[in-house]
């Protein structure tokens, strides 16, 4: 799927974010600059967050009360070669029902991420805009 805007990108991922119903666990996957901040800017309008939804590279890890009781989870492990104690952390994020667990830079917490994660590859492709390529496991084909 192509993407030629930010506010396509949000649009996008707004929809997907009305649909998210808590359990769900996302990958997202691009290099630096490919929008995967705003496609989580996105999530969160779609699951009725107020807060500014801001990257969390320097912290890691920021936290959204979202509509129904949902909680958004988004991590950044950019700046981490290893996860250490947030190994854990993720864990219990992923085991929470009402969490959704959003992940940039997945490396580093691989082996505690299930299988049946959803992956969202993002590519920019200068002067075109972006590519977006999805994976999405069965378990969550409310999603499509």
């Amino acid at each position: 799927m192509k993407i030629l805007s930010d506010q396509e990108m949000r649009r996008f991922s707004a929809e997907l974010g009305a649909k998210l119903r808590g359990g769900e666990i996302i990958e997202l996957v691009g290099d630096i600059g490919a929008g995967k901040t705003t496609f989580v800017k996105g999530l969160a309008m779609g699951l009725g967050v107020d807060d500014d939804v801001q990257s969390p590279s320097f912290t890691i890890n920021r936290k959204y009360d979202a509509r129904d009781g949902l909680i958004l989870n988004h991590y950044d492990f950019y700046r981490l070669n290893d996860a250490g104690i947030l190994n854990m952390e993720i864990a219990e994020s992923i085991e929470h029902p009402k969490s959704i667990t959003v992940i940039e830079w997945g490396e580093t917490v691989r082996d505690v991420l299930p299988n049946d994660r959803i992956v969202i590859r993002i590519d920019y492709l200068p002067d075109v805009g972006r590519e977006i390529v999805f994976e999405i496991p069965e378990k969550f084909a409310h999603l499509c």
